[in-house]
């Protein structure tokens, strides 16, 4: 007995003294003056969403960091379960934020302003971008149009997005699936065999006056990069990746703590980095990195001219200046631009994919980049080795697969080097598919792994059903058939967000405009009519 209270009283001393050095950091003022950390705690404390959430969690405690850009962040634990986080400012004892749920863990769910494309964000620059988008195109003579209601469904995703901006995630992530599940099924009927030719598109604004609405576009894009954008986390990845490939180091495994998972992504994402880590630098910090910058607008501006190559193409160069003017003008390929995310380097593969469609070893190579830059694309294999393959035979999927492998053992060298495909598989694949996050349906509700399962083995039923089944054979159906199954793949997955959008929308948009011909209202800019001109200025030249 008198042991066991002499033991109880000697723990109880030396817990306080252990609690003497903490008491006198929490009772001290911020640095500077201002609200001292326990003054934090006691304002976070009286809170009526902390008081609600402490009677739910019995045994709760409190913990303050240490302040970060004048912020004190006090969180309340139960069984070493953060539940409620509040955010104080260190100057005046405001409550800047208090968050629960998701939004603990999730700082991106909690709408900061600008944390993705600043001020693109704003309404003042998403609807303009939006109407312009719509307006060259829309048909107000024939309303109920499918052009118009691709379109619109299209442009519909910024209510999901909205929503999102305003932190509201249980409206924002449902709101984000009706739209793709539509367009994966009009894109899947547009692939169709015999799909019949569609009447001509009476463009509403010349194709002279969209060449001059796309290069004020991508200058517009251009300088809102440069002086009004953020780097994510998905940027800074990349930059750091790229030094490593610079380097010779181990891309996998061993990414600095700032951003440790970083290493999700295939090796050509951190290959395609390099170049612009070699002439930009990098400080070795998450600052304002201009590779990432660099990197950013390079992609976006080889998007438009893959979207140019491919219209003209298939229509001639006045169907490509309408697919480079629509990729400018879609806000969503803006939002991953001034995100600086490597998104437009997706969608750039994959329409170099589209583009070489008709070369088997060209078609697999590009194949094997775009899968492994993010690994999406790889549902588009089975697709793209049997692309005209009556015509080509055996020997073009043999061409085919040897490219697709060579291509890949190529551009693995840089990983492979240091790293063994059991790491890489589980630092990325892997990594992606345990991954849990509330930006899905699947991830935000929990409780719908069945269901989830049965989308994906959709997912890869139709990656392989259009393998093999009739479809149409141009590119406008290749185009639609890959797009198609771009959207069911990201309708699977656990962490789906807005940048994923690109990756389909470039295949799509070829689709749904590239498969029109493009008539003008303005007969000037008609090509017969600039051919007219043109002969009769020749004419009168000779004549004098």
């Amino acid at each position: 007995m008198v042991f066991a209270s002499l033991t109880r009283t000697l723990a109880i001393a030396l817990a306080s003294l252990a609690a003497l050095p903490a008491a006198s950091q929490a009772a001290a003022p911020a640095a500077g003056g201002g609200v001292s950390s326990a003054q934090a705690t006691a304002i976070a404390s009286r809170l009526p969403l902390v008081r609600s959430e402490e009677r739910t969690h019995p045994g709760a405690f409190s913990q303050v960091s240490s302040p970060i850009a004048g912020q004190w962040q006090v969180a309340f634990y139960a069984h070493d379960q953060e539940f409620v986080q509040v955010i104080v400012n260190v100057a005046d004892g405001r409550v800047l934020g208090q968050y629960t749920g998701f939004q603990v863990a999730w700082t991106m769910a909690r709408g900061y302003p600008g944390a993705f494309g600043r001020h693109l964000d704003a309404l003042y620059i998403w609807l303009p971008l939006c109407l312009l988008f719509l307006a060259p195109f829309f048909d107000w003579r024939a309303p109920v149009r499918m052009l118009n209601l691709d379109l619109l469904v299209l442009t519909s995703l910024s209510i999901s997005l909205a929503f999102f901006n305003h932190a509201d995630i249980y409206q924002s992530v449902p709101l984000s699936y009706p739209p793709l599940i539509y367009l994966m099924a009009r894109l899947l009927w547009l692939a169709r065999a015999g799909a019949p030719r569609p009447p001509p598109l009476r463009l509403n604004v010349g194709t002279g006056w969209l060449a001059f609405g796309l290069v004020f576009l991508i200058a517009f894009r251009i300088g809102l990069n440069v002086v009004d954008s953020n780097v994510i986390d998905v940027g800074y990845a990349n930059v750091v990746g790229a030094q490593k490939v610079l380097d010779g180091t181990a891309l996998y495994g061993q990414f600095p703590s700032s951003i440790g998972r970083g290493d999700t992504y295939g090796p050509v994402s951190y290959v395609a980095y390099a170049p612009f880590v070699a002439l930009w630098g990098f400080s070795g910090h998450w600052d304002d990195l201009p590779a990432a910058h660099a990197a950013a607008i390079f992609f976006d501006l080889a998007a438009m001219a893959l979207l140019f190559l491919l219209g003209r193409r298939i229509r001639g160069p006045s169907t490509g200046v309408v697919l480079a003017y629509a990729w400018a003008a879609f806000p969503f390929t803006a939002l991953a631009l001034e995100s600086n995310s490597n998104d437009a380097l997706v969608a750039s593969l994959i329409l170099a994919t589209m583009l070489v469609a008709g070369s088997p070893p060209a078609r697999g190579a590009f194949a094997a980049l775009a899968g492994l830059a993010k690994f999406a694309p790889l549902a588009l294999v089975p697709l793209l080795a049997t692309h005209r393959l009556r015509e080509r035979g055996a020997r073009g999927l043999v061409a085919f697969t040897a490219a697709l492998v060579i291509a890949a053992a190529l551009v693995s060298i840089p990983a492979l080097a240091h790293d063994t495909l059991a790491t890489i598989y589980s630092r990325t694949v892997a990594y992606q598919a345990d991954r849990s996050a509330p930006f899905s349906i699947w991830g935000l509700y929990g409780g719908l792994r069945t269901e989830q399962t049965i989308v994906q083995l959709f997912a890869v039923a139709l990656a392989g059903a259009l393998a093999l089944l009739p479809r149409r054979a141009d590119l406008i159906g290749l185009c639609a058939c890959s797009a198609a199954i771009v959207i069911a793949v990201e309708l699977g997955v656990n962490y789906w967000f807005y940048l994923y959008i690109p990756w389909f929308f470039a295949p799509a948009i070829v689709v749904l405009l590239g498969r029109y011909d493009h008539g003008v209202r303005d007969a000037r800019w008609r090509p017969e009519e600039i051919h007219r001109r043109l002969t009769s200025q020749r004419l009168s030249q000779l004549s004098g």
